[in-house]
């Protein structure tokens, strides 16, 4: 829209808008004007250039978005947290698990060596106790003889004297005299040792047991011996 002038000239009449709009592209003119003479290397202009498009970038994405990310990650450290803790109390009921079981286990091996203690027989340490100690181990080699067998031999042999040596028969002429309960030579000690006795021939249960071993290979049974053998 124009006027004319007094002068007869016309004169153009800018809306509010207009003018408006014509001052702010003047500004961003002026400023991309003294961006563009501002002093610096390409490379400043670049990393400036760089910057501002990374803040406008930033700022342009939408607040729902941004609201969502942080939602996703502290969701995601939520979950880290409940397996970790998860993980702990797992580990934690196997080991208390694993020690109930051990305690059980060593309940049911003490009371099991308690009533392994109890049903083994306790022998005197005398003849009757030799005798009997003697029989129980022939027993579980399958070596026969009878209580009175021995006891009539040993009584015999030696009067039930476990350190008893003959020093004049044929044996000590020889050089291997008999000794222990059932009068054994070494020789035949050694050939008849009954395995989990005593090494020792002076030991009474392993020399009444060796002696058995020997007549039962012999005679049958220490109870077919009646005189020297």
């Amino acid at each position: 829209m124009s006027k004319r002038t007094p002068s007869g000239h016309s004169r153009s009449t800018l809306t509010k808008a207009q003018k408006f709009s014509i001052a702010g592209v003047a500004t961003l003119g002026a400023a991309a004007l003294a961006f563009s003479i501002a002093p610096g290397s390409s490379q400043t202009e670049a990393t400036q250039a760089e910057a501002l498009g990374a803040h406008a970038a930033a700022w342009s994405v939408p607040a729902k978005t941004q609201q969502a990310v942080h939602e996703n990650v502290s969701k995601q450290h939520a979950n880290a947290d409940k397996q970790a803790k998860d993980a702990a109390a797992k580990k934690k009921a196997e080991d208390e698990a694993a020690a109930k079981r051990k305690v059980e286990e060593d309940r049911k091996a003490k009371e099991a060596a308690s009533r392994a203690a109890a049903r083994k027989p306790v022998y005197a340490n005398n003849l009757d106790g030799w005798i009997r100690q003697s029989l129980d181990i022939m027993k579980s080699r399958g070596i026969p003889g009878s209580y009175e067998g021995l006891h009539r031999n040993i009584m015999r042999e030696s009067t039930g004297n476990p350190n008893a040596i003959n020093g004049w028969d044929i044996n000590a002429q020889k050089g291997t005299p008999s000794i222990g309960l059932l009068q054994v030579i070494q020789p035949t000690f050694s050939a008849y040792h009954v395995e989990g006795t005593s090494t020792n021939i002076y030991d009474p249960v392993a020399n009444i047991t060796a002696a058995a071993n020997y007549a039962a290979h012999r005679y049958g049974s220490i109870d077919n011996v009646n005189g020297a053998y």
